[in-house]
């Protein structure tokens, strides 16, 4: 096993804050800081694939905003293009692109990984992605995928999963020191996706342990049954983890043997060049 890992390292995340309401409150002391602007983002953030059109009560309940500012939120936002209703529900238009296009035109972390990704996938022939932490969510900023699908879920960059049950969502977590690791579990509902899934805190604390000491993990059959992953992180020169790196296979077959013999020292070759190419 590989001891590629900094135990303790530098966090990827601030600590986690029970909802956007909260953590927007926590800022408001800031003279700066444009409170309307943030309310703005989270109600987008609210919209999720399987939940694209809501309703003001829901958006409200998702993020602790008050109706009255939620209700002005989305008028914003349908005059500016970005949504549109029903005249009871509430849904996201394709606007809303340009505001992940701008990212992803602009950083060098996307741009430089998605060549590196592509050529994983076709040297292993499975799905390959990039991820980052976001809140308690993974969101994807890279990927490169096959076209059969292993999983019911389409990913695709700007998809989010749970970070507790993911493979690259647990080595993110691996990278928060004690005290954001703990603020996390805390405040994240740990449900129960399969008969796998590790859904108590010491056992996210017990698997976050193995990660900061081996600095890989694999999940398998957490988020669904059939399909195993295995992450890496990607460090920058400081040795802060600044993603995660991860390659989804199905269990019929790669066993797990073969994802530590065979997948694992591509995958860290992988992310060592990318590191190399952004940052020396």
């Amino acid at each position: 096993m590989s001891d590629d890992s900094r135990p303790g390292s530098v966090p990827v995340a601030p600590a986690i804050i029970a909802s956007p309401a909260k953590r927007i409150d926590a800022l408001t002391g800031d003279p700066d800081f444009m409170t309307s602007l943030a309310r703005g983002l989270a109600v987008i953030h609210a919209f999720q694939e399987r939940k694209r059109h809501l309703t003001i009560a829901q958006i409200s309940h998702r993020t602790e905003i008050p109706r009255a500012s939620v209700r002005r939120c989305l008028h914003t936002l349908i005059k500016l293009g970005y949504a549109t209703t029903d005249g009871r529900t509430f849904s996201l238009l394709p606007k809303v692109l340009t505001l992940g296009h701008a990212y992803l035109s602009s950083t060098p972390l996307a741009v430089t990984a998605q060549p590196i990704l592509d050529r994983l996938s076709d040297q292993l022939n499975e799905a390959c992605s990039m991820a980052t932490l976001e809140g308690d969510e993974i969101l994807y900023v890279a990927r490169s995928s096959i076209p059969l699908r292993l999983i019911s879920i389409d990913l695709s960059v700007g998809s989010r999963l749970p970070a507790y049950c993911t493979s690259m969502g647990q080595i993110l977590l691996a990278a928060l020191d004690d005290a954001a690791l703990e603020d996390y579990l805390e405040h994240t509902t740990l449900q129960i996706k399969t008969s796998r899934t590790l859904h108590t805190p010491q056992a996210i604390r017990e698997v976050v342990a193995q990660i900061r000491q081996r600095g890989w993990v694999i999940s398998d059959q957490e988020l669904e049954m059939g399909l195993r992953s295995l992450a890496v992180p990607l460090r920058d020169s400081a040795g802060q983890v600044l993603a995660a790196l991860n390659v989804g296979t199905p269990v019929s077959r790669v066993t797990r043997q073969e994802l530590e013999t065979r997948f694992l020292p591509v995958l860290l070759e992988a992310s060592k060049e990318l590191s190399r190419r952004l940052f020396f």
